[in-house]
């Protein structure tokens, strides 16, 4: 080359490239936000992301522009400001400084608050509430779109477990801003819905996406031991059976020691016809409500030496029918409970639409199923009722609000009660338990925002108010509560499709329990207010 020629610009070297994805990886992998994501997360979580780094006073985002990305602090700091009557106020400070955050931790701000930021604005569909801007020489953020984040929250189940409480203190703080400049009021309430739900779905995903794998695998192998044990008549047999199970209704009742008993038996059975996994197929069978003596009547045909094949096969198919279940009902519900807060605050632009309410109320039971173990379940549901018109994935947060904190009243034990019936122009669902019930001085303050009858830090007071706030603004029903100890009944009437008129309470309440009553201006469940 001549030496009067320019040098080009020379392109980053493979080594150097690694070199920085590895520092970047090394980087999220130390935030507390991503520390308990597997390796294979953190490789894609790497793939997506895009740094950026920002001089002094360099604005991120502004007051008012539309949301675009999730952004995460790697060094430096970001004030958070927001003019207010001509004037600019500082909202907050995030720094990945020890000494700055704890500085900022006066108000209980976590401290992985500090270490990133527009989580809201993009889960409400609007527009960023306030302009962030670096602070300091050198700050380094990294950027994911919205697309990206909401993949994030489906992909990477652990980053839930940790912005929920980040967003429940930052939707705290801005209420009590809010009420100073008498701006926003329901704010706060987004925190108690995005609270009771998300983590629950997030970890029903995560576990089946991690058991489906393995029961792939055995199913496979049980279908090839089964085919070439099974003669033609005895695959009808197992045909016949697997298509009733296809078809068969959720149980009227679970009980569950007459669940635990009749899983036994199964389990013992089995292992004494000499198949894999016993307790596999006992626990399939009995959480379909079923006992033995069914099924024996259902694999008659099936003879001895084909016998442990059907059964390692039929519990490798009920395994991942199971899993494909809660799938099913827990896969859905993060982008029903996004949706649902964004319907909250934009509530003209949320479209109705016509559905079952008995389908919401199985889901919740399916989602919650880990809070109701030794819970006595009871469903009583009227056949052929007609279809609402509104917003399920609100009343879904109804249902797993009231079915929470009823279960939690029940501590391990009791008889949770789902009913549903037509009542005129209404529906009514009723959810029932046998708890320690609302004490008779709290029950009239129930469905008041911000009122609890739980423990300092395990309630929010904001349940029940967005609860009562789903159903009788959004849905023009009612809801009621009856409380006794032993008994709660938590009564929701809601108009059906095509119904011009609304469902106020009952002017005079059933005489049956004898027991305080509530009706409000406010929200309420079980025998605990959250």
């Amino acid at each position: 080359m001549n030496a009067s020629e320019p040098t080009k610009p020379t392109k980053p070297t493979e080594s150097s490239e690694t070199s920085e994805s590895s520092e970047l990886r090394s980087a999220l992998h130390g935030l507390e936000i991503f520390a308990g994501i597997t390796e294979e997360q953190l490789d894609w979580l790497v793939s997506v992301s895009e740094p950026r780094v920002l001089a002094d006073g360099e604005v991120l985002f502004r007051d008012g522009e539309e949301a675009t990305g999730f952004h995460v602090l790697l060094s430096g700091g970001l004030v958070v400001t927001k003019v207010v009557d001509g004037r600019e106020e500082v909202l907050t400070r995030h720094s990945t400084e020890e000494e700055s955050v704890a500085a900022e931790d006066h108000d209980g701000k976590p401290s992985a608050a500090h270490r990133f930021t527009g989580e809201l604005p993009l889960l409400t569909e609007g527009a960023y509430v306030a302009t962030a801007a670096a602070s300091g020489p050198s700050t380094t953020v990294v950027a994911y779109p919205k697309a990206v984040f909401f993949e994030m929250l489906t992909r990477c189940h652990g980053v839930a477990a940790v912005l929920i409480p980040v967003l429940a203190w930052r939707i705290k703080s801005s209420e009590v801003q809010a009420r100073k400049r008498a701006t926003v009021e329901a704010l706060g309430t987004l925190a108690a819905g995005l609270a009771h739900e998300l983590n629950n779905p997030a970890a029903a995903v995560a576990r089946a996406a991690q058991e489906l794998a393995p029961a792939l695998d055995r199913l496979t192998r049980t279908a090839q031991a089964w085919g070439a044990a099974a003669t033609g008549s005895e695959r009808s047999v197992f045909d016949r059976l697997a298509d009733e199970l296809d078809k068969l209704p959720p149980p009227v009742t679970t009980d569950p020691f007459a669940q635990a008993d009749a899983e036994e038996e199964i389990a013992d059975w089995a292992e004494e016809a000499g198949t894999e996994r016993p307790g596999l197929l006992g626990s399939g069978v009995s959480d379909l409500g079923l006992e033995l003596g069914w099924l024996l009547e259902r694999l008659e045909g099936v003879g001895e030496p084909a016998l442990a094949p059907a059964l390692d096969h039929l519990a490798a198919l009920l395994e991942i029918r199971s899993l494909a279940a809660e799938l099913r009902a827990a896969g859905p519900r993060i982008s029903q409970l996004v949706a649902a807060t964004r319907d909250y605050a934009n509530l003209d632009r949320a479209p109705e639409q016509r559905f079952s309410v008995t389908d919401g109320l199985e889901n919740t039971l399916v989602v919650l199923r880990s809070k109701l173990t030794g819970i006595s379940i009871v469903r009583a549901y009227e056949p052929d009722l007609p279809e609402l018109t509104g917003y399920p994935s609100e009343l879904n947060q109804v249902w797993t609000n009231l079915v929470d904190n009823a279960a939690e009243a029940m501590e391990g034990s009791g008889v949770l009660t789902l009913r549903a019936r037509a009542e005129g122009v209404c529906m009514v669902v009723e959810i029932g338990d046998t708890g320690r019930g609302i004490p008779e001085d709290s029950l009239p303050r129930i469905f008041e925002p911000f009122y609890t009858t739980k423990d300092v830090g395990k309630g929010t007071g904001l349940g029940l108010h967005l609860s009562y706030r789903i159903v009788t603004q959004r849905h023009h029903g009612s809801i009621t509560a009856r409380s006794r100890p032993g008994e709660t009944r938590m009564v929701v009437r809601l108009p059906f499709a095509g119904s011009a008129q609304a469902c106020p309470p009952p002017a005079v309440p059933p005489a049956d329990p004898p027991a305080s009553t509530s009706s409000p201006t406010g929200s309420s469940t079980g025998s605990s207010t959250s």
